[in-house]
């Protein structure tokens, strides 16, 4: 026989359920109420979201404890995850609101959260000869986990030095372009190797039975990373310079350059696997640190001195700047028009992206961002491995040069 709340029936609570029952349950207290229903349902086997009690609570405290239907629904809806859980909740909705079987002291059980640190190290503490009665649970956080979404303007010395170390997990990817140089072919290909079918032919006395062919070669697509180092950016230039090296030393064929007033190459810098040594090194090399913006004049440099040489035809480009810039908006947007033209996609990396309320309304981000395929955040670990992550996905959309011809 289906049980009250049996998939395809409207389930109905007990008659005078709530009249019996809700005085020991909380004395009307919506609150009480549903941490006290809550602990029922797990004590019968019902796996209870830590959440899912408040907003029993809220509904209750919409509906009221005077309707059953209202009471009854409130609890399965906020409540009751999967069907089969149905029969387990409608059991504990008579014992507890009914009265059948519920405890004289239920909401006087003392619950007991115990704060453990995720550390794989750590020996679990020895047990206490006496232990108080009540509900013991056990909470464990991991300051790893934490410190990965924490803004780095916002982290002490001590933790942006442990978020750099946490960077080095951090893996560069990229997607891969045609090469123009052809390869060897598993199977069949586009073009027949002349030099391994003769070759091979000599072994059955000049026939060439197996026919060899090539196919077009990849290899990975260059990638550029544009760090602003200027005064603005000065509480992420240094974690994200981190990454930089990351990158350098993560992947082939990727260039690194510092702009604020002026451009510097410090690929040659950071390819030092000691990211102290690499991090030192290219702040020695770059003379415009926490200075000014020029970011219009800087990418003309880039696309002038080492655009035309071909590190931006075909690349990954990531700017990585807030978009403050004292220089004149229409020649950044001119360079970014530029830029776009000849580069695979660009992303800008804006840490201040993630702040509440922001809108990209900065002179030098509102002329650049027309240019810009992907604007993303980066302000975090977290935030970074998304970038990592964008990096190797390569959609292959249509880019619209509308908006961008220039």
């Amino acid at each position: 026989m289906a049980g009250p709340g049996a998939p395809g029936t409207c389930a109905r609570p007990p008659e005078g359920s709530l009249r019996r029952g809700t005085a020991r349950a909380g004395a009307g207290d919506p609150a009480r109420v549903a941490v006290a229903f809550a602990r029922v349902l797990r004590a019968a086997g019902l796996d209870v979201p830590g959440g899912a009690p408040a907003s029993y609570a809220e509904a209750l405290a919409a509906v009221g404890l005077g309707s059953e239907q209202d009471v009854y629904w409130a609890g399965r809806a906020t409540l009751v995850r999967r069907p089969e859980d149905v029969e387990v909740y409608d059991t504990a909705f008579r014992a507890f609101y009914g009265g059948e079987g519920w405890p004289e002291h239920a909401d006087e059980v003392v619950e007991t959260v115990a704060l453990a640190h995720d550390d794989p190290d750590a020996r679990p503490p020895e047990p206490e000869e006496k232990e108080e009665p009540g509900v013991v649970r056990e909470l464990r956080y991991s300051a790893a986990e934490v410190l990965r979404r924490k803004d780095f303007a916002q982290c002490t010395p001590e933790e942006l030095a442990e978020a750099q170390r946490l960077m080095a997990r951090i893996r560069i990817g990229g997607p891969r372009r045609a090469s123009r140089r052809r390869q060897r072919a598993r199977r069949s290909g586009d073009w027949p190797d002349l030099r391994r079918t003769v070759r091979e032919s000599l072994r059955t006395d000049g026939e060439p039975l197996r026919r060899r062919w090539l196919e077009t070669g990849e290899r990975p697509r260059r990638v550029v990373l544009l760090c602003d180092v200027s005064g603005s950016m000065a509480p992420y230039a240094r974690a994200l310079l981190r990454f930089l090296h990351v990158a350098v030393t993560g992947r082939p064929r990727v260039e690194a350059f510092t702009i604020g007033t002026r451009l510097t190459r410090v690929t040659r810098m950071l390819s030092a696997h000691d990211p102290d040594a690499a991090l030192a090194a290219a702040s020695r090399a770059v003379p415009d640190w926490s200075g000014g913006t020029r970011l219009g004049d800087a990418l003309g440099d880039f696309n002038a001195l080492w655009g035309v040489r071909g590190f931006a035809r075909g690349a990954l480009v990531v700017v990585l700047s807030d978009g403050w810039d004292r220089g004149d908006p229409e020649v950044l947007a001119e360079q970014m028009a530029r830029l776009a033209r000849v580069a695979h996609r660009v992303i800008w990396v804006n840490p201040l992206k993630a702040t509440p309320g922001y809108a990209p309304l900065v002179r030098g981000m509102a002329a650049a961002l027309p240019y810009v395929d992907d604007f993303v955040e980066g302000h975090s670990v977290e935030s970074l491995e998304a970038l990592a992550r964008l990096l190797v996905d390569d959609p292959a959309r249509p880019r619209d040069r509308s908006v961008k011809a220039a």
